[in-house]
């Protein structure tokens, strides 16, 4: 009987100890997502894409990112030129950029009367040379395993953001040349089910190093399979500042990149 009561108590404690613990996970206030997709193509200097892209954050587990459809989107050039990107829908805004090498863009963004601006300069690339296939990758042998070759510059210090797409899978990351500048080196490309037949693109961009230390913050933090401007477990601060309410700093970078693309269609 004794055994019996001494059981009953500790089950008592147990249940009495229990609580209910709501963790609030909305309370933060939205801010700005600033998505910038300039490029310009490495092989003949054509604009490849010209979007800006405005969210708000939202709540943690929320499906849907708020767009920002009234913000006036402005990028100046060094020498006073302003060129507009006009909202198209669900917070696109696009425009046209007449890019140069060595001069300075400047972003600037009006919304919810506070002033958003970020400064940057064109970026160049090397170019995707080739692509090597290999029947035989992964730790048993058994997958699709693509490399694609580029030379990088001897003696400069260059940075890239590598992208790789297919209805397989995306995977994103990036490299600096410190262990192979000016030698010939190669990203690759190992999604579980890749088969033959199925079509990739490799985009490989020339990055600041600034760029290079964000994206690599942000990688890590969503394991480069998912967007990179989903909501973020930690805030990483890019190179955009809000000059009104500086506390109110946005999320997001300016980059404008020169591209390569190599398009293959695995054997």
């Amino acid at each position: 009987m004794r055994q019996i009561l001494k059981i009953m108590v500790i089950v008592l404690l147990f249940t009495s100890c229990e609580d209910v613990v709501d963790v609030d996970l909305n309370d933060a206030e939205p801010r700005l997502v600033i998505e910038t997709n300039i490029t310009i193509s490495e092989e003949n200097g054509s604009m490849v894409s010209k979007f800006i892209r405005l969210t708000t954050t939202a709540p943690y587990f929320d499906d849907d990112v708020p767009p920002v459809e009234d913000a006036i989107v402005e990028i100046h050039d060094e020498n006073g030129n302003i060129y507009p990107f006009p909202h198209s829908e669900e917070g696109y805004y696009f425009g046209n950029l007449p890019v140069q090498h060595n001069q300075n863009y400047t972003l600037q963004i009006v919304y919810d009367d506070e002033v958003y601006r970020g400064t940057t300069k064109l970026v160049g690339v090397s170019p995707l040379e080739y692509v090597e296939q290999k029947d035989d990758g992964g730790f048993f042998g058994d997958k699709i395993e693509l490399r694609v070759f580029f030379t990088d510059p001897a003696g400069e210090d260059n940075f890239y953001f590598f992208l790789a797409t297919s209805e397989r899978g995306v995977r994103r990351s990036v490299y600096k040349d410190e262990f192979f500048d000016g030698n010939e080196t190669f990203a690759s490309y190992m999604p579980d089910d890749l088969e033959a037949g199925d079509m990739v693109q490799f985009s490989l961009f020339g990055i600041s190093e600034d760029y290079y230390n964000y994206m690599f913050i942000l990688l890590q933090q969503t394991g480069g399979g998912g967007g990179p401007f989903e909501t973020q477990p930690a805030t990483v601060r890019g190179n955009i500042v809000n000059e009104t309410n500086p506390e109110n700093f946005p999320l997001g970078y300016f980059r404008i990149s020169e591209v390569s693309i190599l398009d293959y269609e695995v054997e």
